[in-house]
């Protein structure tokens, strides 16, 4: 029980650090640095669907669903959980296109890597970008998390979409973004 309040109380803590992430300009830079189709797509995958690292090397073509006429990734997350995730138009005709040119079937995956080698890739994609902060996977989480969030202002969709089981996660990039805003108005104040 003791432990368990000690956990809250640490995660609402956490509630208050700012949450670092790419911009989409960072973002492109880091796409156009890759050579390989095969890392752009993935790179494109984890910023504009803001899925972990493991679920975007476990995604099959077969996962690539439709919801309501408009295409979903049927993802298992953390603890096994399944949910939907919605997937850009573009970027499903990408990875369909890249699959079937590659010769993936149904049920392979379509990144037949590991997450070391993810990493590699970030970094990679990182030097040639000439960026200087650090780039690994999950900060490209972040980066959809706080965008999309800035995008459609709704904290509990991102919390569906993201997976997360508590809301506290995702209040921290509800916080950031009220800090990043605060600045700003501070910073318009003269005197």
């Amino acid at each position: 029980m003791a432990n368990a309040l000690i956990q809250r109380k640490m995660a609402l803590n956490r509630v208050n650090l700012p949450v670092r992430y790419l911009t989409e300009e960072d973002i492109k830079q880091l796409i156009e640095a890759c050579k390989k189709e095969r890392d752009r797509l993935l790179i494109t995958l984890l910023f504009q669907t803001g899925v972990r690292i493991s679920e975007a090397l476990a995604l099959t073509p077969a996962a690539i669903r439709s919801f309501e006429g408009k295409p979903a990734m049927e993802i298992v997350g953390k603890g096994k959980k399944l949910r939907m995730v919605a997937l850009p138009v573009q970027l499903k005709d990408k990875l369909e296109s890249y699959a079937y040119r590659a010769g993936i079937e149904p049920r392979t995956r379509v990144f037949r890597f590991n997450r070391h080698r993810a990493w590699q890739i970030l970094d990679e994609a990182r030097k040639g970008a000439g960026i200087e902060k650090r780039v690994f996977p999950h900060l490209l989480r972040h980066s959809d998390a706080i965008i999309r969030l800035r995008k459609t202002g709704n904290p509990k969709a991102l919390q569906y979409h993201l997976g997360h089981s508590s809301p506290a996660m995702t209040l921290r990039y509800l916080s950031t973004l009220t800090q990043e805003d605060a600045l700003r108005v501070q910073q318009g104040v003269e005197f």
